[in-house]
């Protein structure tokens, strides 16, 4: 949940209102999404967008019979991009707080998983805690839930921001940080991977749901009830058929979806 700015394509999503109900007039939807932030959205080596949340919405808009299209935004301007109409929704790991509801409207969630914190496999630090962290540098990427966590919850450790987690996973490989703290999911791919060789998962944290949410969802503009109940059916329905759990079980082998 999280590099320079790209060019934006901006589609506008055009809803006409009709007898019982509303209707989309227009077959495309354009998605913003930070794409940094493997296994949930990455870009391929070609350029495409690949990962989870991107093929969770693919399902979405092919059980809604349009045509969805994904746009790469920097995850500190994310929210002002969704409102300034830049694109008609974002799919970003975006957890579901009190504090973005103010701004932006969510579906229900598309999955829901703890944060976590990693550390170099010849660190000392022994416990993911305010005790174990105090007076160590913990990495974290700006403008996301982890990096408020880390604030409230690690208060005598120093906390450094980055744009994406490709500094902060840097960073710690040349050991110019101690600890970082994202979601487990993504520290587990990546310690998995030879990038992350350097580095193991020391444990997950306790949620807060005031900081964490309630889990990742898609945030559509304040008021856009029509698309963003559109997208509940859709998430209902490819949870209820099978398609969830099949695109699930291509990444992970546990239930991603949470309680």
């Amino acid at each position: 949940m999280r590099n320079s700015t790209r060019l934006l394509a901006a589609v506008s999503l055009a809803v006409m209102s009709l007898a019982g109900g509303a209707a989309m007039a227009e077959d495309t939807l354009t998605f913003g999404t930070d794409a940094t932030y493997p296994p949930f959205e990455s870009l391929d080596a070609s350029g495409k967008f690949q990962g989870f949340d991107i093929e969770v919405v693919q399902a979405l808009c092919d059980h809604m019979k349009i045509t969805c299209t994904f746009v790469n935004q920097d995850f500190d301007g994310i929210i002002p991009a969704l409102q300034a109409k830049k694109f008609d929704a974002i799919i970003s790991s975006m957890s579901i707080t009190p504090e973005r509801l103010k701004k932006v409207d969510f579906t229900s969630k598309v999955y829901n998983t703890p944060p976590a914190v990693a550390v170099p496999k010849d660190s000392k630090i022994t416990e993911p805690t305010n005790a174990g962290l105090a007076g160590k540098t913990i990495g974290a990427q700006s403008s996301t839930t982890h990096a408020n966590y880390a604030t409230v919850h690690m208060k005598d450790a120093e906390l450094k921001l980055y744009p994406t987690p490709d500094e902060y996973k840097l960073d710690i490989a040349s050991g110019r940080l101690d600890a970082v703290i994202d979601d487990v999911v993504v520290l587990s791919e990546w310690t998995k991977s030879e990038s992350g060789s350097c580095c193991k998962v020391l444990g997950t944290l306790p949620v807060d749901k005031e900081i964490n949410g309630e889990g990742a969802g898609i945030a559509v503009r304040k008021g856009d009830d029509a698309l963003r109940e559109k997208l509940n059916e859709a998430i209902k329905t490819i949870r209820t058929d099978g398609t969830y759990k099949k695109i699930q079980d291509k990444y992970f082998d546990f239930d991603v979806y949470g309680g």
